[in-house]
């Protein structure tokens, strides 16, 4: 920390700061919790920050540990929501994560962290520092992220004054040859993803840090010397391998944010509950069976984390965390709440996903504060109907329940937002839902649901609704009436007519109906002249009206799984589309006026009934994706040459055909990232095929294929490829069920080097058994006559030298045509064509004894 201004720094810095410039760290955590904002407009504070780093205005730790929590004009540094995860994970209401797999949710929810930068240092700072290390030109801050170090960067320290130093994504392991005094200035350190087995020793020489992350590293313990960091105030140790915590805990007397997430911690320690200023504690994702007594007693403890463990019940003295406003335990084991749990006044938000709950105690009335609850995926019957007196709760998720209806004053929730009941046994959705006058979204699909109640429309802020895979028979047209909607979701039901009521919803912007019974696709909807995503498929539809030209936003429509025997041209007259698909259909061809379609993206025409490759399809230039890949219908037997006209082309899926090959000039497709060609009668691929210097992804499983190109090695950028199921003998299949490149290149450079061998032997043996007569003959046959490659008569060369030189330059010519098999081929049958049988015998001894030889 700084005393005094004009401070003399090594290497002739001179740094001036007044106090309030100081960049710090936020003080008081719990101030900047008391303040709530709706987690549904929530702002990006880390760009603010950037707008303005003389005044910080990033998040702190404390409140990315929640949605409800957020203070914007905190002045002092603090971490930003997206960089803070490893705290505690943003919970996101608008899409619940319970559904998820703990790898998705584990993924999501670790965002490495980055620190905050100060003013601008001084011109006179060492430039030849600067260009050694690519330092940040801000004050006190070195940013020497994955460099390659290998040791502690001592001379950064030496030449500039350096308080927040990140050192993530190098191979640091100790700090060897560090001065003491060069550490002093150190306030935050970053080590991560160093792999790092241990924390530094060096570590206790760092008497002013306050905050360090050296999470996901290698770490199996915290040392001693770690806990002479009496000023620390945030540390991070989450994806490490920690299976204990240490004794002398209650040294860390100032810290407020302790994160181990991600780590194999079995139980928790009592000396944990000697850090009384403990605000932010992340435990999730441990091997913890026990909610430990000792994180009861944590008298400022703002956000507790415990997603991801094994616990099976809270203990009574959990009571005595007043402060408590976050709680988050899904992915445990819980089969009950205590009644205790329902004594903490301040809970804010409760996060009880994918447990094992089968009911909730009436008690839940004591949280008034409560915003947020989450209990999808438990065994939940019913609901209490003391919820009610929840008032100020925003976001109710009740999906993957056995619930089969909602309490009847759910309409006193008058702050809901969000209301999530999906998957359950609902059999009606309840008329009190239309008092709910600040509800936005809403979604109960996977129920029993027969009818939207009129009363709907009442909820004029709604703006999303799902009601997928329920028994709906007629479109509601309550919600038509919603001037807010603008999603629409209806999938798998039984409606199969659309009221005239549908053309008032001109706000929509996407609406699904797929897996109806809908026979045609109704006029009434060609009025939705803002609708940018429609989903039809799985219906009945044969015909389109003319009047779809109105839709002139339609981005994307789904009309899969119909009936169309004809295209329907009056779809060529949306200029603005961009992603069709008809698969599904029993399509035979492609009308011309498709070329009209001038914005397509994506094309799918798969499973329909072409008799041949729809060359109309060639004209259309801004193509990226296309999809003809053939499960059911028809089959393809060739692609055409006009294909390498759409030059945009990256992805082309032609499984399940009956190709015999791949078009010569298929190497024109220079877009070309990913090739689908399974299940087809492919033998070869074309030399162009090696163009081809941008894909990533090839599948060719199911053909025909006896070798590949010694060239694929040129194919940098491929990243996946499947060559099973094809009669492979260059290289043999064991060589490519591995499905790495670099194995299959190896094997073909080597078997090149030895068939190159091979054929210059047969080059000698030829040359030194043919007659001058006979090599006559068999240049003819070969196609050697021009005078280039006849013998020179004014030569004292031998004869056998001659036609071996002969030999090489047929060789060269034909090289970049042929490879050295097939020409040792072409060779061979010239032989049998002169009747060179003594020849041909002796080539065939030495074909025998080199396949004998393994590479």
């Amino acid at each position: 920390m700084f005393e005094e201004e004009n401070n003399s720094e090594p290497g002739g810095i001179t740094r001036s700061v007044s106090p309030e410039e100081e960049p710090g760290l936020i003080k008081d955590t719990s101030d900047s919790l008391n303040e709530f904002s709706s987690y549904t407009e929530r702002t990006d504070l880390n760009q603010a920050y950037e707008a303005n780093p003389s005044k910080g205005t990033e998040e702190s730790a404390a409140s990315s540990t929640s949605l409800l929590n957020r203070d914007e004009e905190n002045k002092d540094i603090q971490f930003s929501d997206d960089n803070m995860a490893d705290a505690i994970p943003l919970s996101k209401p608008e899409a619940p994560q319970t559904s998820m797999s703990s790898e998705t949710k584990e993924t999501e929810d670790y965002q490495k962290v980055k620190f905050p930068s100060g003013e601008k240092i001084s011109p006179q700072a060492s430039k030849e520092s600067q260009k050694e290390f690519d330092l940040e030109e801000d004050n006190f801050t070195v940013n020497l992220e994955a460099k390659g170090l290998q040791e502690f960067p001592v001379d950064v320290l030496k030449v500039k004054y350096v308080k927040y130093l990140y050192l993530d994504k190098n191979q640091i392991k100790t700090f060897p040859g560090a001065d003491p005094g060069d550490l002093l200035g150190l306030e935050i350190l970053s080590l991560q993803e160093n792999g790092l087995s241990s924390i530094p020793l060096e570590i206790h020489l760092l008497h002013n840090l306050r905050i360090l992350n050296v999470s996901y590293n290698q770490i199996s313990c915290i040392p001693k010397e770690l806990l002479q960091l009496g000023n620390m105030t945030q540390l991070f140790l989450n994806s490490n391998y920690i299976e204990n915590l240490p004794s002398g805990l209650e040294s860390l007397r100032n810290l407020e944010t302790l994160s181990l997430g991600k780590n194999m911690l079995t139980n928790i320690p009592e000396s944990l509950s000697s850090l009384k200023n403990l605000q932010i504690l992340n435990l999730e994702y441990n091997q913890l069976t026990i909610f430990s007594k000792s994180l009861c007693f944590l008298p400022k403890l703002i956000s507790l984390n415990l997603s991801g463990n094994m616990i099976g019940s809270l203990p009574k003295e959990v009571r005595e965390l007043k402060n408590l406003e976050n709680l988050l335990m899904d992915h445990n084991k819980l089969t009950f709440l205590s009644v205790e749990i329902f004594q903490l006044p301040k809970i804010k938000e409760l996060q009880l996903a994918d447990n094992k709950l089968e009911a909730i105690s009436s008690k839940i009335e004591n949280f008034r504060e409560l915003r947020l609850l989450n209990l999808d995926n438990n065994l939940l019957k019913k609901i209490p109907k003391k919820i009610s007196c929840c008032v100020m709760l925003e976001y109710l998720s009740l999906s993957d329940n056995n619930i089969e209806e909602l309490p009847s004053k759910i309409h006193r929730l008058k702050n809901l937002k969000q209301l999530h009941v999906n998957r359950n046994k609902m059999i009606q959705m309840a008329e009190e839902i239309s008092h709910l006058n600040n509800i936005n979204s809403l979604e109960f699909s996977g129920n029993q649901i027969t009818h939207i109640p009129i009363e709907i429309k009442n909820c004029r802020k709604i703006t999303r609704v799902e009601l997928n895979y329920n028994n709906i028979m007629y479109f509601p047209v309550g919600l038509c009436a919603l001037p807010l909607l603008d999603y629409l979701s209806f999938n798998g039901n039984y409606i199969s007519e659309i009221p005239m009521d549908i053309s008032f919803s001109t706000q929509l912007l996407h609406l699904e109906l797929n897996r109806n019974k809908l026979p045609m696709l109704s006029e009434y909807l060609c009025s939705l002249t803002n609708l940018q995503y429609l989903d039809l498929g799985k219906n009945q539809i044969k015909t389109i009206p003319s009047c779809i030209s109105a839709m002139v936003s339609l981005h994307v429509l789904i009309l899969s799984g119909n009936m169309f025997e004809i295209f329907p041209k009056e779809l060529c007259a949306l200029k603005n589309l961009q992603v069709l698909d008809i698969s599904e259909n029993q399509l035979q061809k492609i009308p011309s006026d498709i070329s009209k379609l001038q914005d397509i993206r994506k094309l799918n025409f798969s499973s329909n009934q072409f008799t041949y490759f729809p060359v109309e399809l060639c004209q259309l230039q801004t193509l990226e994706e296309l999809n003809l890949s053939q499960t059911s219908g028809k089959k393809l037997t060739r692609l055409p040459e006009e294909l390498s006209n759409m030059t945009q082309l990256k992805t082309l899926d032609i499984s399940n055909n009956a190709i015999k090959e791949i078009p010569r000039n298929i190497g024109e497709l220079r877009s070309l990232v990913s090739l689908q060609a399974c299940n087809n009668q492919i033998s070869s691929l074309p030399p162009s095929f090696l163009s081809l210097k941008v894909l990533q992804h090839l599948d060719l499983r199911g053909n025909n294929l006896t070798a590949l190109p010694s060239g694929i090695y040129s194919l940098s950028s491929l990243k996946e490829i499947n060559f099973d199921d094809n009669p492979l003998l260059r290289p043999p299949m064991e060589i490519c069920k591995g499905k790495q490149l670099h194995t299959i290149t190896r094997y073909l450079q080597r078997a090149d080097e030895r068939d190159e061998k091979i054929l210059e032997k047969i080059f000698n043996i030829v040359a030194s058994n043919i007659t001058e007569v006979n090599f006559e003959f068999l240049q003819q046959k070969l196609n050697m006559t021009s005078s280039e490659n006849s013998i020179p008569v004014k030569s004292t060369t031998p004869l056998n030298e001659r036609i071996y030189q002969a030999f090489l330059k047929w060789k060269a010519d034909k090289n970049l045509l042929f490879t050295s098999i097939a020409l040792r081929d072409q060779l061979f049958r010239a032989l049998n064509m002169i009747g060179a049988y003594d020849i041909m015998d002796k080539i065939t001894a030495l074909k025998l004894y080199t396949s004998a030889i393994k590479l």
